[in-house]
């Protein structure tokens, strides 16, 4: 038996206008830009790949089923430029096939430089996927799947007002450095975490990078050995798991159905015949899963160990799409740095109530703005790969080269800095 367990990312950052030294404004955003492009890939791909979705979902008398991670960003933005967009995907949820997991509502870095703001955008992200979807998350996946062991032990640890386990596990990268002779189509868990029938293990769900990129990266290249694709041939890789695993797990951009891959690859032909492939290679076998599904079916068969940060960014696979030079690392150390000030002033304000109800405004308005900077494409962009990876960067960069990004991102968190310093929060203004 192939379980396979589908799951796509979908975010759209912020994207910032230009901005210069001599600005002196907080309207950072182009929102221009910004509902263009939700238009733009809502045309290509959320729209289309939602109703093909919704379709086999009831073709298939509820027996296929998939999984999303949707950035608070994206969600805000769907809200405000498409909001045809976001119903559509409450009606996916309304579907009882379709789960949303937890992440870091801005999609953020937040995990390597400030637990508290971490903990924070979990939070706020739950909070958005209850209101909109009435799902509580219960499979985290971190942003771009970043992945330690130091990530999953502190994920595992989170809980909820009543004691019980936030999270039932969480998704990262199938890394052969780190898997060795094993494959991805097991559960995994923690170094340390209990397993074995009973023990309620915090499960590791481990991409399949080789299936998963078939489709998001090689489905329309003609010079690969296996082009074309087809569903009976990927159906075939599939059910061949059976007999060393039962799961499959297909993690990727969503944004590859339409816009990645165009249309006119054949992309969304192929993924309305996927379902009927996969259960026709092995009639009663295979089937569709969502995360928590898989958790609950299967044990974890062995710990699997990551001492160094994984993610599934670039050939590398680790830190350096976003922390591969001078720049992005000074760029995300200073915005950091700027979190305690802008939290102390947040407090300050907070604790003047009615005194001070403008410059609580302010305050807010602030930590948001900021909390829209730790957003990761901003450090992306800056990114200085060459070859493939750096081409891969170029395709989804605003600026005209990485010292571009840089420049215009240190002016905005400038001008954040210097709107922090003339918040007049001074106890002793106000005692006067």
């Amino acid at each position: 038996m192939a379980s396979v367990c589908f799951y796509f990312q979908v975010h759209q950052p912020y994207r910032l206008k230009r901005y210069s030294v001599f600005d002196d404004h907080p309207f950072y955003f182009d929102t221009d830009k910004n509902a263009a492009i939700c238009q733009k890939v809502a045309d290509k791909c959320y729209r289309p790949m939602n109703r093909l979705l919704l379709e086999l979902i009831e073709a298939n008398d509820g027996n296929f089923r998939c999984a999303f991670s949707v950035s608070g960003v994206a969600l805000d933005q769907f809200a405000e430029y498409a909001p045809d967009v976001l119903d559509s995907f409450q009606r996916l949820a309304e579907t009882g096939c379709v789960e949303f997991l937890g992440e870091t509502y801005h999609h953020s870095l937040s995990f390597l430089y400030s637990r508290r703001e971490f903990l924070e955008q979990v939070d706020l992200h739950t909070a958005k996927v209850q209101e909109l979807f009435n799902q509580t998350p219960r499979v985290f996946r971190n942003t771009e799947l970043i992945y330690s062991n130091e990530v999953g032990h502190a994920v595992a640890a989170m809980t909820n007002p009543d004691g019980t386990r936030r999270f039932d596990g969480m998704c990262c990268e199938g890394w052969d450095a780190y898997l060795g002779y094993r494959k991805p189509s097991y559960v995994y868990t923690p170094p340390g975490s209990p397993t074995g029938a009973g023990s309620n293990p915090f499960g590791l769900l481990l991409k399949n990078y080789a299936l998963s990129d078939d489709v998001a990266f090689r489905f329309s290249n003609r010079g690969w050995e296996e082009w074309p694709l087809t569903t009976e041939k990927f159906a075939k890789w599939v059910n061949d798991v059976n007999g060393d695993g039962f799961l499959v797990n297909l993690f990727m951009d969503y944004e590859t159905f339409g816009e990645h891959q165009w249309a006119d690859t054949g992309i969304f032909d192929f993924v309305r015949a996927l379902p009927a492939a996969i259960f026709d290679v092995a009639p009663g076998e295979n089937h569709f899963i969502t995360p928590s599904m898989a958790l609950e079916q299967f044990e974890p068969v062995g710990e699997y160990d990551v001492p160094n940060y994984l993610s599934w960014a670039d050939t590398e696979r680790d830190l350096s799409a976003w922390l591969g030079n001078a720049m992005q690392a000074n760029a995300l150390h200073e915005t950091y740095k700027a979190e305690a000030d802008i939290r102390k002033a947040v407090e300050l304000a907070e604790s003047l109530g009615e005194a001070q109800p403008e410059l609580a405004k302010q305050a807010l308005y602030l930590l948001e703005d900021w909390r829209k900077l730790t957003t990761s494409d901003h450090f992306y962009y800056m990114c200085t790969k060459y070859w493939a990876d750096g081409d891969v960067h170029k395709y989804f960069s605003p600026y005209d080269s990485p010292y571009d990004g840089y420049i215009n991102f240190m002016n905005v968190l400038d001008n954040v800095r210097a709107r922090l310093a003339r918040l007049d929060l001074k106890p002793e203004t106000v005692r006067g």
